[in-house]
């Protein structure tokens, strides 16, 4: 069994930061390598978008409205990602969703987080 635990969602005002962080978890000797690793976002009434992943090699992927403002990262040791989120504006408000991809055979599959929350007021 996999688990995702999110953190880092809140209120914020247009222009601030907030910093996502999604760390794996399972039963003991649960191997979640090679894996990739993102975030994606819902907001009401829209269906759920990519906002950015990270490939088990390190490379990255962003939506546009979102380059330049958002970085993400991961913490291989620690199976965990961040999204720092910089120069928040109002569109940005969702639930986020971590997502990991976990490409070995023994877990092989996609895994969610249970969202976290970020609201951005004008």
């Amino acid at each position: 069994q996999v688990q995702l635990a999110e953190s880092g969602g809140g209120l914020v005002q247009a222009g601030e930061s907030l910093r996502l962080s999604c760390a794996a978890s399972g039963s003991p000797g649960s191997k979640f390598r090679p894996n990739h690793m993102g975030w994606y976002r819902q907001a009401p009434g829209k269906q759920r978008e990519l906002v950015a992943t990270i490939l088990n090699g390190g490379s990255t992927n962003y939506a546009d409205s979102v380059k330049g403002r958002f970085t993400i990262s991961r913490d291989y040791a620690k199976n965990t990602v961040y999204l720092q989120m910089n120069n928040l504006k109002p569109e940005d408000t969702a639930v986020y969703y971590c997502n990991l991809n976990i490409l070995n055979i023994i877990l092989r599959g996609e895994y969610w987080g249970q969202g976290t929350q970020v609201t951005v007021s004008s």
